[in-house]
Parts: C-alpha cells; structure tokens; sequence
C-alpha cells in the first residue's frame, strides 16, 4: 500500500498536538512536524509521538512553511493537519480506502466541523467548510500565501464524507490572539497586493462580515455561538482593512 506522510507546523501547541499525532497513528508511515520557536513542550511531545521535527531558523509565512514541511516528507500521499484538528475513525476509515483504491483521485477535499469556545458551528459559513488537505505529493502542494494558505492539485479531485475535527477557537484570548496574528499577516498581503483602504471602509467591511455570517448564512440558528462566531468575523475584517490603512501605517 502507498505511503502516508502526515504534515503539520507548530508553535506553542502543547495543549493539542498530541491529540492531533495520536488520530492519525493507525494510518501514518511518517509523522513530519515543522516548528516555529515553541517555547513549550510542542517539540518535546511531536518527539515522543514518532514525529521527525525540523525546527528552522526562519519563519516564511504559512503556506511556505507547510511546504517546507512536505519538502520533508517521503510518502507518497500527504495529508496536512493543523495543530488544532484530529481526526476520528469514521475519516480515518475513508483515507485507508483511499489508499488501497488504484484507482483513486490524485486529492481528495473533506468538510471540517469548527468549533468556537468548544461549541460546533453549523452555520455561519463554518460548515461544510471544505478543506483539500489529502493528496499524492507529486501532484499537488501549498500556494505562497503568507495566511489562509491552500493546496495546489494538478489533476483529479475527489470528496470524502467524514470530517476534520476543529477547535477553531478554545478561549477569549485565543480570538484575541489569533485576530491580532493573522490580521497583520492578511494586511500585509493586501498592501503588497496595490489595496487601498480607509478606517471608514474597514468599518464598513467589518459590518458586512458580521451580516453576513449572522444573517446570510444563518448564523444566527447558532444562537450564541453565531453571535461570538460573528463578532470573530467582524473583528477580524476591521482589523485587517485597518491595518491596511494608510493613515494607519504612518
């Protein structure tokens, strides 16, 4: 059977990376994990786990980073995970037919089923919410996208029905976090892109996200966790046309 190599970068993830490692033990050949500095026990428990960890000196954004990750691996199927997400068995069932299958695609996209605060998130644009994260590594590999990076498929795709488990956000402070980190990597890219933006028209982005998500796409059906999902959206388009800014970057 063809050999599986799991990829992941980390930072700080002690909480939740050897939840992620431990899902993939009946099916992973490879364990490959690309360290960003952590300052915990991240490196130590990928270590424990069977994962070959690299730890660069340098930093180049999401995308980039994960490439360098399948650089280093040797399988002939990756499949990426973040930090924060597992999977269970009803998934893990689905890629071993897949890798038994000579038949099969050359990537395959799955749903992922987020979480806000421990709470799953049926709508506001968080489900299905379909992520290409199992593919043959010579047909496929990450875009240059310094944040909300992607695969690259060159040739056949297909759709698996079991999903990704997310803990998209565990606390207060990790939003906070999280807008503050990507919010300034997204608003870079925009500037280097030629975009131009205003406080007036971050704000009114900002409000649109939040409509969006909580109207459009019901979040609202979500009750309280549509809300905070929302909110997170809101404040995180803002922030990052803010930081676009002109005057803001004076």
């Amino acid at each position: 059977m063809p050999r599986l190599s799991l990829i992941v970068i980390t930072k700080n993830e002690e909480g939740a990376i050897g939840r992620c490692l431990r899902s993939v033990a009946g099916i992973a050949d490879e364990i490959v994990v690309v360290d960003g500095g952590s300052t915990d026990r991240t490196v130590e428990i990928a270590r424990s786990l069977g994962a070959k960890v690299l730890v660069p000196e340098d930093w180049r954004g999401f995308g980039p980073q994960k490439q360098r990750a399948q650089a280093a691996a040797g399988g002939d199927w990756i499949l990426s995970l973040d930090s924060d997400e597992w999977m269970e068995d009803g998934l893990v069932r689905e890629i071993e037919a897949v890798l038994r299958d000579p038949a099969a695609a050359d990537g395959y996209r799955m749903p992922r089923r987020n979480r806000f605060m421990g709470e799953i998130v049926r709508h506001g644009g968080w489900w299905p919410d379909y992520v290409l994260r199992l593919y043959r590594r010579e047909r496929g590999g990450f875009n240059g996208n310094l944040v909300h990076e992607s695969v690259v498929i060159e040739g056949t795709l297909g759709t698996l029905q079991n999903p990704i488990e997310h803990d998209t956000i565990v606390s207060a402070e990790d939003a906070d976090g999280k807008i503050g980190r990507y919010a300034a990597i997204a608003a870079d890219e925009l500037t280097a892109r030629g975009r131009r933006s205003s406080r007036a028209l971050a704000l009114l982005r900002g409000a649109a996200a939040w409509l969006r998500s909580f109207v459009l796409q019901l979040g609202f059906l979500d009750g309280r966790t549509g809300l905070r999902v929302a909110s997170y959206q809101a404040r995180y388009t803002y922030k990052k046309w803010a930081l676009a800014a002109a005057p803001l970057k004076s």
